[in-house]
């Protein structure tokens, strides 16, 4: 029987080769589609849970609203895990990492400087699993000086030799760091990944006591059964206790004080596995994902196996009538409709299973394409996952199952007494269904035509807004300090160069990796109203370099010895101080963490300028003079930029420092600001092209199977006078009708979800009828592109052949 059922299938699937090509490569680009990105959404879910406690584990953060602006910070104070373990008895272990960057080492005569470096505490390894392959993780840390390092970086400095109790110079702290252990490269799936795990005793801020700094990212494990919102509930009580004291000291104001003007500061505890795709604090350790886009391509991979299934569905029940006799014959012979049923579901199978095939061999040559555009090695999750193999047998049998289940009934249910006397019709529920499913596959293409044009007009808004400052042709030269007493014959030389305009000394700077310094100042000496802004450590060639304005005063000055204590506003901060007009003259106040007051005069106001992600309003911000910030930002104006570059690198070269030559550009900082918008535009420009394909595939079998069950119709109209243009009309309309029926369902849809996705952006674009004409008519002319050439071949056709039967 399966083997009649088979031969039966082959050759149905054979003598309709047309459509079985449509169906096999529709279904191929759906399945594809629908995997790759089912790859995506298990890599960015798997971020973190490979960790034992994982369930148990959270990160401690530290946000509030002050006067000034909303803090939302990933790291707390250093005493904070301390004060964690001995209040809460439901914490069984805390934790802190601090990282260093990539600080340089050397190992004998080599020097290195592209290792990620963090000191973390002796029961790292308890929180986390991370497993020595060499030393013991219970006392690996403990002492400092120690380190833990993974096998790439051991094989890199020592080779084939044993690492364990090998010495590694650390310039950076006077000293040497000895080799306590081994482990693998931290898994990709780690919301951090470092190289070199030092043991915190080594630097002393891990012993510092004050809760007016953050540097550390804390880690905690409840114990199990431990409702995690109830020590949340609990964290303010926390806080004050410790913070209390300390506020005092430093900002002259108790903490009741500080709440009654309306302030409020605290620790939460955010989930482990939370971090990757739930986070948007200031000064994570890294670039996290987003949880909207997990769900929008996940939406996208539905939606695009949905309208493969449908073409399948269309293109089976459109193509009835020409197996209608076949059926009805086998029926009236003895087959029973079960044997009907399985029969076109078996064909349905057989179709996907081709289908799926092709599928994966796509899969394997877009991989890495895919992987490349959206950053990330999916082909881990192809290679290790167990659930892969089974999950894509089931997939494609649900397809199949799918895409065949309502063709089988309905073909299986023809009456063969309608048939056999050539009165057979597709019922009206029949049309409407087939012209339901079309509205609904242009539905999600007009869709994702909107929304990927929204993204591309959002990034072209961000890479052309007016940001307050200047950031073309701008070179930053990091770690200067590597110079040595040379930076300023190094500055120097630059400036002697007619091609560069000026250079400035800031590690703040408004786009890319920058310091970060939040900054408590009363004015006028008001210590009851403190408010927080960011501060810039700037020298008096900052604002002429990156072309910022002044709206109101004047620039530092080294003429004037006062300038050490100067201050510059934006607007935004003058604002907030209630100095429109008048600020010149102000002060403003602040404490340091000893104690320490300093009162600084406001000298000038610059006008507003864009100094984090257009995600974000303009907030507060102060600039101070100073000095010597290790960062050299040069402002260029020349076409031969290779030619600047390579007289940098050769100034550089001849003061012979430790560390090579790098830089980069301030608009290339810019730009990676907002890689994950470009990465969803890319993505999203790819999937809506097939989604579009995919559409298109099923427009075309429909538009064959219309023309050829109208041949004869065709026939007669041209006989009777009807030209070209009147029967591709004829042929065509039926099929804008349900495409304009689309567009006026997906439009509305179409501007909730875009306006929703903008609301991200504190500067945005307005969305603007000109996207949806434009979705409207490349829907139109995608259309008649598709339909036309079934159409026009029909009408060119000779009506003889067509009338010759009758």
């Amino acid at each position: 029987m399966i083997r009649n059922f088979l031969k039966t299938a082959f050759r149905n699937l054979w003598r309709n080769r047309g459509f079985t090509a449509i169906n096999v490569f529709g279904l191929a680009i759906g399945i594809a589609t629908c995997l790759v990105i089912v790859l995506f959404v298990l890599n960015e879910q798997s971020y973190d849970r490979f960790h034992a406690k994982a369930d148990r584990i959270y990160r401690v953060t530290f946000g509030g609203v002050v006067e000034g602006g909303e803090l939302k910070e990933a790291v707390t104070m250093p005493p904070v895990a301390q004060a964690l373990k001995t209040d809460f008895p439901e914490v069984e272990q805390a934790t802190r990492l601090r990282d260093y960057g990539r600080p340089r080492l050397r190992y004998q005569s080599n020097m290195y400087k592209d290792d990620a470096f963090a000191f973390v505490d002796s029961n790292f390894f308890q929180v986390f699993s991370f497993p020595l392959l060499k030393g013991n993780p219970g006392t690996a840390l403990i002492e400092p000086n120690s380190i833990v390092i993974t096998t790439t970086l051991a094989k890199k400095y020592f080779g084939d030799e044993d690492p364990m109790g090998k010495l590694i110079e650390f310039p950076d702290q006077h000293t040497s760091l000895k080799v306590t252990g081994l482990i693998n490269e931290m898994p990709t799936s780690s919301h951090f990944r470092y190289s070199i795990l030092g043991s915190l005793a080594t630097i002393p801020e891990a012993r510092d006591p004050s809760w007016m700094t953050s540097n550390f990212y804390t880690y905690v494990v409840l114990a199990k059964g431990v409702d995690y919102h109830k020590i949340d509930e609990r964290l303010p009580g926390l806080f004050e206790k410790y913070v209390g004291p300390q506020m005092v000291q430093a900002m002259g104001m108790t903490i009741e004080q500080f709440k009654a003007n309306g302030n409020h500061l605290g620790l939460h505890l955010q989930r482990l596995t939370d971090i990757h795709l739930h986070s948007d604090l200031t000064g994570d350790i890294a670039v996290h994902g987003d949880i909207r886009y997990v769900y929008i391509f996940t939406a996208v991979a539905i939606f695009i196996l949905l309208i493969a299934c449908i073409n399948f569905m269309n293109l089976a029940t459109a193509k009835a009538s020409s197996r209608a006799k076949e059926i009805c014959v086998r029926k009236v012979i003895g087959s029973g409709k079960g044997q009907l049923i399985r029969q076109f579901l078996l064909e349905s199978l057989l179709l996907t299973g081709i289908g799926l095939v092709l599928a994966v061999v796509l899969v394997f040559w877009a991989l890495p394409l895919f992987s490349d555009i959206a950053g990330q090695d999916l082909s881990e999750q192809l290679r290790s996952n167990p659930l892969v193999l089974p999950g894509l047998l089931l997939f494609g049998l649900l397809t199949g199952i799918l895409a065949g289940s309502y063709p089988a009934f309905f073909m299986s249910s023809f009456n063969p007494i309608t048939v056999l006397k050539g009165k057979f019709t597709y019922g009206k529920g029949t049309i409407n269904l087939r012209s339901g499913l079309v509205v609904f596959q242009f539905f999600i293409s007009i869709i994702l035509i909107v929304a990927t044009a929204v993204v591309f007009n959002q990034l072209s808004y961000i890479q052309h807004k007016k940001l307050g400052y200047d950031k073309n042709q701008v070179v930053v030269i990091p770690d200067t300090w590597w110079l040595g007493k040379n930076q300023e014959a190094y500055r120097q030389q630059l400036l002697a160069d007619p091609r560069i305009v000026s250079v400035s000394s800031s590690r703040y700077l408004p786009a890319g990796p920058s310091n970060n310094n939040n900054f408590f100042v009363s004015r006028d000496g008001r210590a009851s109203e403190g408010i927080t802004t960011l501060r810039y450590e700037t020298d008096e060639n900052y604002i002429p370099t990156l072309g910022i304005e002044m709206a109101l005063g004047r620039n530092f000055s080294r003429d004037y010895g006062a300038d050490s204590t100067a201050i510059i506003l934006n607007e935004t901060a003058a604002k907030l101080f209630g100095w429109t007009k008048d600020a010149i003259g102000h002060t403003l106040n602040h404490r340091d963490n000893d104690g320490t007051s300093i009162t600084y005069h406001v000298i000038g106001v610059v006008k507003d300028f864009h100094f984090r992600s257009l995600h974000e309003k303009i907030t507060p911000l102060v600039m101070t003079m100073g000095s010597d910030f290790g960062t050299m930002i040069a402002k260029v104006k020349t076409a031969d930029i290779s030619g600047i570059l390579s007289t940098m690198k050769k100034n550089w070269d001849d003061f012979k420092p430790e560390e090579s030559f790098s830089y980069s550009f301030l608009d290339d900082r810019y730009n990676n600001m907002y890689k994950a918008e470009q990465t969803i535009g890319k993505v999203l420009g790819i999937f809506t092209s097939l989604t579009i394909l995919v559409a298109c595939l099923g427009l075309f079998g429909l538009a064959t199977i219309t023309a050829e069950q109208r041949t004869k119709e065709i026939g007669i109209r041209k006989v009777l006078g009807a030209n070209v243009a009147g029967i591709v009309s004829l042929l065509s309309k039926d099929f804008l009708k349900l495409v304009l029926i689309a567009f006026i369902i997906a439009a509305p849809v179409g501007w909730y979800v875009m306006s929703r996705w903008l609301q991200d952006f504190a500067y945005r674009i307005n969305l603007s009828w000109t996207v949806f004409a434009l979705a409207a008519v490349l829907a139109v002319v995608i259309t008649l592109v598709t339909v036309s050439f079934q159409a026009i071949r029909a009408a060119i056709a000779n009506p003889v052949n067509s009338l010759r039967s009758e």
